[in-house]
């Protein structure tokens, strides 16, 4: 049987979605970028032009009443996700909104009202990549012995007061930016749920969002997840998960190539300064385009949707807990 063609709009002429998401859809098995909205027309025309899109609109809600339109990938800024997510699935449509889903768990919950046979997802492509697949595998089958850290590092330098990473009003800073990322990582690696996290924030004094912030996740029975993230340093992006037996690293954990192997690196410690160490590659995937592939087969029924609204919300339940224990100075449950 011919393969159902999943027919995709795009909100906005966000920076992800020229650089990363569009031109991995257009790569897409089994999709099609049919449309784009903007708040100007004239951007949607122009973005359009530079990605052969056959319609344009001006507005949001023109896209959405697109009765040829199946999916919505929402990129907006954060503080919009949720509202235009809903207004895209009370149209009748599927979303995948960029991360984090929402400014507040709070906020989020609002999506366990909307029809559940419309598909919601967040978008962490990471868990399309095969890399963290493979790592997975290779924490389940024991190699590591038991898992009980997972560590991580992602940074980036970004000081442009308008840049809407550096908004407090509209959700920027570290840790809803990029912290997001290592919370998945531990949950994915650890296949459980934090009962208590700490964080320590480091805020520009200008922008008011965090720059420099470290965070500890309490996974009970001596596991636990530690990492940092900036939006002010040298960048650079790490995940390490540790073991009794050994180790395994991660080298690009979360911007991983679309056109270059990666790498997982073994370590049982045996020789100190990563000399026993052993490298297994892992061949070159584009995780957007994998991500919207395996989107489209939820969407045509072929697959089960693997990460839904509830697993958004309870990513969301994490960082506000995190945020939390900033005033409370104190531990706190999420």
């Amino acid at each position: 049987m011919e393969q159902q063609t999943i027919n995709w709009g795009i909100l906005s002429t966000a920076k992800i979605g020229r650089k990363k998401v569009v031109p991995a859809l257009l790569k897409a098995q089994g999709v099609s970028v049919t449309a784009i909205a903007s708040r100007s027309l004239q951007a949607a025309k122009d973005f359009a032009g530079e990605f052969g899109i056959p319609k344009t609109y001006g507005t949001y809600a023109e896209l959405l009443a697109d009765p040829d339109i199946d999916v919505i990938y929402n990129p907006l800024p954060n503080n919009l996700h949720i509202p235009l997510t809903i207004e895209a699935v009370r149209a009748g449509k599927h979303v995948l909104c960029e991360k984090p889903i929402a400014m507040n768990a709070e906020e989020a919950k609002q999506l366990q009202e909307l029809p559940r046979e419309r598909l919601v997802m967040e978008a962490f492509m990471v868990r399309a990549h095969p890399q963290w697949q493979r790592a997975r595998e290779i924490v389940r089958a024991g190699e590591l012995g038991e898992l009980w850290l997972v560590q991580g590092a992602f940074c980036y330098n970004n000081t442009e007061q308008a840049n809407i990473r550096n908004q407090l009003n509209t959700g920027g800073g570290g840790l809803m930016d990029i912290g997001c990322y290592p919370i998945v990582a531990s949950r994915y690696f650890f296949e459980a749920e934090p009962a208590r996290v700490l964080g320590l924030f480091d805020r520009d004094p200008h922008f008011c969002t965090d720059r420099r912030t470290s965070c500890l996740l309490d996974y009970g029975d001596g596991r636990r997840a530690e990492f940092s993230v900036s939006t002010q340093s040298v960048p650079y992006q790490r995940l390490n998960l540790i073991g009794t037996k050994k180790r395994l690293e991660i080298l690009i954990p979360f911007n991983a190539p679309e056109n270059a192997e990666v790498f997982l690196r073994l370590d049982d410690g045996a020789i100190l300064g990563d000399r026993a160490l052993e490298i297994e590659r892992i061949e070159a995937c584009d995780q957007y385009q994998r991500q919207a592939e395996l989107f489209s087969q939820a969407v045509r029924g072929e697959e089960n949707l693997p990460y839904g609204v509830d697993d958004a919300i309870q990513n969301m339940r994490i960082i506000d807990a995190i945020v939390r224990s900033e005033a409370s100075g104190a531990f706190e449950a999420p």
